[in-house]
């Protein structure tokens, strides 16, 4: 519900478009600098998801989306020589944070532009797993990373039904072809099969982190172990490559790309803010207040309600 039409002596007015959502186009604005040459800053916010997010006034794009229409609008511009990622996410699902990994290493494959990560808050698990095919990688001194490694969540609802007295009955062509049903417990050979598929995306994302960071026999031990670190540690373990603030991580993305110092730095939105900066965070939608008198939808969070396989650190979700 976007826009409201008008009819008034049989004549039909042109919708009025109130908000602006998913459907609007997204503009070029210019946070800071003169010089010739574009970097580009894509932030990236809450849990990795290809799910758009729908309200009752204004919709959402997927933060898939989101991203590889940037990237795509970045592909076309030759005065961009440079991408900075602003992260803060707990990760998300495997497939989505997957494909915005393939995305970014097709990117740089394609075009040569340089690709850089900054790590705000919380960069864990997917949040993490995105930034890998950067060329560097920043973390604030406060920032939260690692979390390398999947976890599998399920629902479970038969202890529920038990008390209420309610059953279900489910017919199957095979053995394991209701495995992972939240109305009955998991058998021990159905908890063996979800562990190996846990236990091999898990690997699969160890590997990467091993390809892209070259990091000691030693680091991959502790890594496997999926816990989270602070900046310090992760420098320690190879994770990361600096610890520094915006201004440096802008400059050290202008020196790795061979741009002036005080390039252009650029956002994609919907809709021009005042006073804009560096740390805003807003590009999926405009219209600044995101509450949810507002939009009305889901908070991010509620994805979690689905079964599913997720590079992800639980404890850092939150509704932004």
């Amino acid at each position: 519900m976007s826009g409201v039409l008008l009819v008034a002596n049989g004549c039909m007015f042109p919708t009025v478009k109130l908000f602006t959502d998913a459907s609007d186009p997204l503009k070029e604005y210019t946070i800071e600098g003169e010089a010739k040459g574009k970097i580009l800053m894509i932030p990236v916010n809450g849990i990795i998801s290809d799910i758009s997010k729908k309200g009752m006034i204004r919709n959402a794009p997927g933060l898939v989306q989101d991203i590889v229409s940037q990237l795509r609008l970045a592909e076309k511009d030759p005065e961009i020589q440079a991408v900075i990622f602003k992260i803060d996410s707990p990760g998300g699902s495997v497939t989505a944070s997957d494909i915005i990994y393939h995305e970014i290493a097709s990117f740089k494959k394609r075009t040569g532009k340089k690709v850089t990560a900054v790590i705000m808050n919380v960069a864990a698990s997917g949040g993490y797993y995105m930034a890998l095919p950067a060329d560097f990688i920043m973390a604030h001194p406060t920032s939260v990373t690692g979390s390398i490694g999947v976890i599998f969540l399920r629902p479970k609802v038969y202890g529920l039904m038990d008390k209420i007295g309610v059953d279900i009955s489910a017919n199957t062509s095979g053995v394991n072809k209701d495995m992972g049903s939240p109305f009955r417990k998991a058998t021990e050979a159905e908890d063996k099969i979800f562990q190996g598929l846990t236990d091999s995306l898990g690997k699969r994302f160890v590997d990467l982190v091993i390809e892209h960071r070259h990091i000691t026999p030693e680091a991959v031990k502790d890594i496997s172990t999926a816990r989270i670190y602070l900046a310090q540690e992760a420098l320690r373990l190879g994770l990361i490559d600096a610890i520094g603030y915006m201004g440096d991580a802008i400059a050290r993305t202008e020196k790795i790309a061979g741009l002036d110092e005080n390039s252009r730095v650029i956002v994609y939105r919907r809709e021009e803010y005042a006073n804009d900066n560096l740390y805003n965070s807003q590009t999926r939608y405009g219209g600044g207040a995101q509450s949810p008198l507002i939009d009305l939808g889901l908070p991010d969070a509620a994805l979690l309600n689905l079964s599913g396989f997720y590079y992800l650190w639980p404890a850092g979700i939150n509704d932004n």
